[in-house]
C-alpha cells in the first residue's frame, strides 16, 4: 500500500494566537508562557485550543493569503463569478493550466492537515484534563465534527486522503496510507454521527454559543458528503442504496421540529441569524483590522466606492428564470433580453445588483446626489459604475456586482464591517439535498414538492408541472441549486460531483455591455469577459508536488 508523510503543524502556536482574544485567561500567566503540559492540565486553555480549532470551517472575511478559507473565490472558479483581481489564483484553474506546482492560494492541502493534527492533539489529551465532564464532552464532539469537516474539505478536492486519527508527535514516522474515498466518507459519517449524539440541536438565537457545533450542524455534514458519495463522480453504477442513506440522512434534518425555512426576506437570511441556518462561522468586527474584509467592500459596485471583486457572470444570472417560474429559455416565459431584469425570479433582485437597480441607503452615498446621481447602479457605459465611471480600476466587467450576503444597514465606506456569519448548512440546502435524492430513488413527485416549497418561500406562485420528469427535472433540481446557493460555494463542486463541468466549464464567462441611447432607452449586448477551459483531470485538484516528492505517491489522474 502506497504510503505518505505529513507535514505536522505547530499547535501550540496556534493557540497562543487565539488565547490573544480571551481576556480571562490572560489573567493567569503571560502568554509567551504556556506550555504543552500547562494547556493539557486546564480546562478553559484546553477549550481555547479547541475554539481555534474553528479555522477550519469556512470564514465570512476576505483573507488573501488564508489558504484553507476559500468561501468568496470558489465562485471565480467556476461559471458563477468572475474575480478580476485573482486574488486565490482561480485563474490557473480557468485557463486550463493547472498542475501540481501553481495551485498556490487554491491550495488547502497543509493547512487542512494542521487543523487535523491539532483536533487528533485534542482528543488525545482532554480526557486528562482536569474539569467537569460535561464541557469535555461537548468538546470533544464539536472537535470531531470539525475533523470531520477537514476530511469533507479533503476528499471534495483530493478524493481519497490519508485518514489521520491520531496525533503524530516526534518520534512518529510521519507516515500513514492513503485511503479510498469510500473509506474516507465512512469515517466522516461516523465522526458525524458521534458528535450528532453528543451535541445540542441548536443554540438558541440570543446565546452566546451561536457558531458552535451542533447536532444539526454534524448532521447537515453528513447529508453533504452522502450526497456526494451518491452523485455520479463517485457513484459510478448508480448504486440506489446510496441514493437512500443521502435522501434518509436529508430527511432526519427536516424533520427536525427546531429549525424552518426562513421568510423574513430572503437578503436577510444571510445577515440575520434565523431559524433556517443549521451552522454558520461566525464574525467579530472587533478583530478586523479593516471595513477591506467585510463583504460590503468586496461585492460593492466601484461607484459605491466598492471593488466588485467577485461579479455575477451572465451565465450566472441567466440561471434565475422570471417570476412566475420559467426558465428564460422557454418561449413562453416573456423573458425579453432587451429588458432582461424585467419579471425576473425573486431571488434575483435579492442576490444581484444589477443596471437600475436601488442599493443601499442614500443618505451613506451623498456624494452620488452630489455629482447629479442617485443611489441607483449605473452599469451602462459611462455611468458610475462602469469603467468610464468612478474608482475604474474596481469596476465590474460583467456589470454586475453581487448584493447577496450584504448588510446595507451601514455605511462600509466609515466603519468596520458588521458582525456577521458564513453560513455553512442551512435548510434550504437540506431540502434541494432530499430533493435531488428522492428524484434518484424515482420519487419525482417528492422531489417537485421540495422544489416546489423553495420557490414559493421567495415569491414564486404556482407548482412545478407533474409532467416534469427523467432528464427535464434532473436540469431544473441543478437549476434550482444554481439559482438557491450561490455564492455559498456549492457550484463549483456540484458541476464537479455531477460530472458535467467539462460543460459548464468549458464556455466563455459571460457579462453584457449597455448602452444609453439618447432617448434614455438601453441596448444590451452580450458578452464574452473570459474564456474558461476544464480539462479530465480538473474533477480533482492535483495533490502538492511537494507531497509527491516526499512520499512518492501516485498522483491523481492527468497530473504526472
Amino acid at each position: 500500500m502506497k504510503r505518505i508523510y505529513l507535514k505536522i503543524g505547530t499547535a501550540l502556536m496556534a493557540t497562543m494566537l487565539f488565547l490573544g482574544c480571551q481576556k480571562n485567561v490572560l489573567d493567569k500567566v503571560p502568554l509567551d508562557s504556556f506550555s504543552d503540559q500547562l494547556v493539557w492540565k486546564d480546562m478553559k486553555l484546553a477549550e481555547a485550543f479547541a475554539d481555534f480549532q474553528y479555522s477550519i470551517l469556512p470564514n465570512p472575511g476576505h483573507y488573501w493569503d488564508k489558504l484553507s478559507n476559500r468561501t468568496w473565490a470558489l465562485s471565480s472558479a467556476c461559471d458563477e463569478a468572475f474575480n478580476r483581481f485573482d486574488d486565490y489564483n482561480a485563474s490557473i484553474m480557468n485557463s486550463g493550466s493547472l498542475t501540481p506546482d501553481n495551485l498556490n492560494n487554491f491550495d488547502i492541502w497543509d493547512e487542512t492537515y494542521k487543523r487535523i493534527q491539532d483536533c487528533n492533539l485534542f482528543l488525545s489529551k482532554i480526557d486528562a484534563v482536569p474539569g467537569d465532564d460535561a464541557t469535555r464532552n461537548r468538546l470533544k464532539a464539536e472537535i470531531t465534527y470539525l475533523r470531520a469537516y477537514g476530511y469533507f474539505k479533503l476528499v471534495s478536492d483530493y478524493g481519497g486522503v490519508p485518514l489521520v486519527k491520531q496525533p503524530f508527535d516526534l518520534n512518529s514516522k510521519f507516515e500513514t496510507p492513503r485511503s479510498t474515498f469510500e473509506d474516507c466518507v465512512a469515517f466522516i459519517v461516523a465522526e458525524c454521527d458521534a458528535a450528532a449524539a453528543v451535541l445540542p440541536v441548536n443554540y438558541g438565537s440570543g446565546s452566546a454559543n451561536l457558531g458552535r457545533a451542533t447536532k444539526a450542524a454534524a448532521m447537515a455534514l453528513k447529508s453533504r458528503v452522502l450526497l456526494y458519495a451518491a452523485s455520479p463522480q463517485w457513484n459510478t453504477t448508480d448504486n440506489a442504496d446510496k441514493w437512500k442513506q443521502a435522501s434518509d440522512a436529508a430527511k432526519a434534518i427536516i424533520d427536525l421540529p427546531q429549525y424552518q425555512l426562513f421568510t423574513g426576506g430572503y437578503e436577510n437570511l444571510f445577515t440575520v441569524w434565523n431559524s433556517e441556518i443549521l451552522m454558520a462561522r461566525m464574525g467579530n468586527k472587533k478583530y478586523q483590522w479593516s471595513s477591506f474584509q467585510g463583504a460590503e467592500m468586496f461585492l460593492a459596485p466601484c461607484g459605491f466606492h466598492g471593488w466588485s471583486s467577485f461579479a455575477p457572470s451572465q451565465n450566472l444570472v441567466d440561471a434565475f428564470g422570471t417570476a412566475d417560474g420559467k426558465d428564460i429559455t422557454d418561449p413562453t416565459s416573456g423573458y425579453n433580453p432587451q429588458k432582461p431584469y424585467e419579471n425576473r425570479d425573486p431571488r434575483f433582485y435579492s442576490d444581484i445588483i444589477f443596471d437600475g437597480r436601488p442599493y443601499g441607503r442614500p443618505d451613506f452615498f451623498k456624494d452620488r446626489y452630489t455629482a447629479g446621481h442617485s443611489n441607483v447602479a449605473e452599469m451602462y457605459e459611462g455611468g458610475l459604475d462602469s469603467q468610464q465611471g468612478w474608482d475604474t480600476w474596481n469596476a465590474s466587467l460583467t456589470r454586475y456586482s453581487f448584493r447577496k450576503y450584504q448588510d446595507t444597514t451601514f455605511n462600509f465606506n466609515v466603519e468596520t464591517q458588521t458582525n456577521k456569519f458564513w453560513v455553512i448548512s442551512r435548510l434550504g440546502e437540506i431540502y434541494l439535498n432530499y430533493a435531488e435524492a428522492q428524484y434518484h430513488l424515482g420519487n419525482s413527485d417528492v422531489a417537485r414538492h421540495y422544489l416546489d416549497l423553495l420557490r414559493q418561500r421567495t415569491g414564486i406562485a404556482g407548482t412545478l408541472p407533474g409532467s416534469l420528469t427523467g432528464a427535464a427535472l434532473l436540469a431544473k433540481i441543478q437549476n434550482e441549486r444554481q439559482v438557491e446557493l450561490c455564492l455559498e460555494g456549492h457550484r463549483y463542486y456540484d458541476v464537479r460531483r455531477w460530472k458535467i463541468a467539462d460543460i459548464t466549464e468549458n464556455k466563455p464567462l459571460g457579462g453584457v455591455k449597455i448602452v444609453k441611447n439618447a432617448d434614455g432607452s438601453k441596448t444590451y449586448t452580450y458578452m464574452k469577459v473570459q474564456d474558461r477551459v476544464f480539462k479530465p483531470q480538473h474533477y480533482l485538484l492535483p495533490i502538492p508536488r511537494e507531497e509527491i516528492r516526499r512520499t512518492n505517491m501516485p498522483q491523481n489522474p492527468g497530473y504526472n
